[in-house]
């Protein structure tokens, strides 16, 4: 299994690897202004939704961040001076949470090999010592990146209703408890749950200092809640298909091979007269 994630002080010895290229993948109102302001020298900047979502204007057909074409995205990643052979690392200020893990689960399914975020983000970095920059950064001229189908494992609306009361699947909704729960909403049109989904929130897979727990403290953590079940019976969504990236993330950093994402997640299926689940 190829490592996902690369500490602070990792980062700063590989500076100015003439194979490295930093993702800046704030994202946000603010985030092409952060990038704008301060960003790790070399990084350039990826926006989630104008470079790694499709928004559609009807947001109950794939929720409300769909993955672009795949061509579209391979084009992305000419234009950021990526090629076969580069060690991408890639950052947000959320932890991961946001864009980060979005883009690193993006080039991975895309069939990329040395990608990995950076643990705690930018203000790690940031105290690591790494440089920091205000300048415009134009990326290197590389060849066009061979592009295929994606290679990591989708599952769409009509899949995760068949087999999300089966006990011989599991499907993880990473968002809040609150969320889960039905106690409030504050993105999408209903508040509550797929039924039979369970909930796994995100900020399990972090420590008190929102740095990745261990591999190995990973590993237990869902294994106890797999079961035995095989990594193909496994679904992660969130709210439209980006934070659920962070616990796909997770469970390759604990060597596990990377379970379902449903890209639609709550934003499509609250809006398409499926059934709702509420813990109220």
């Amino acid at each position: 299994m190829d490592k996902v994630i690369i500490s602070a002080s990792e980062l700063l010895k590989l500076n100015r690897n003439k194979d490295l290229i930093i993702i800046d993948a704030r994202s946000g109102q603010q985030g092409k202004d952060n990038y704008t302001n301060q960003h790790l020298e070399g990084a350039v900047h990826v926006d989630l939704d104008k470079d790694l979502s499709d928004i559609k204007e009807d947001v109950s057909i794939g929720g409300r961040h769909p993955l672009p074409h795949i061509k579209e995205f391979a084009k992305l990643v000419n234009s950021l001076g990526i090629s076969l052979n580069s060690h991408v690392v890639v950052y947000d200020d959320k932890n991961g949470a946001n864009a980060a893990a979005r883009f690193w689960w993006m080039l991975k399914a895309l069939g990329h090999k040395k990608v990995e975020v950076l643990n705690g983000g930018f203000k790690q970095a940031q105290a690591a010592g790494f440089p920091l920059s205000s300048k415009t950064e134009t990326a290197k001229k590389v060849e066009p990146y061979p592009v295929d189908n994606w290679k990591l494992p989708i599952v769409d609306i009509t899949k995760v209703e068949k087999v999300a009361k089966d006990p011989n699947y599991l499907v993880i909704d990473v968002r809040t408890p609150e969320r889960y729960n039905g106690e409030t909403e504050p993105i999408d049109l209903i508040a509550g749950h797929i039924p039979g989904a369970t909930n796994i929130p995100l900020s399990t897979n972090l420590d008190k200092n929102g740095l990745f727990l261990s591999p190995e403290a990973l590993k237990r953590n869902y294994q106890n809640i797999m079961k035995n079940k095989p990594i193909e019976n496994i679904i992660v969504h969130c709210g439209s298909g980006v934070t659920a990236c962070h616990t796909l993330l997770a469970f390759a950093h604990a060597e596990f091979e990377i379970p379902n994402l449903y890209v639609g997640s709550w934003s499509e299926w609250s809006r398409n007269n499926k059934p709702i689940g509420t813990n109220l």
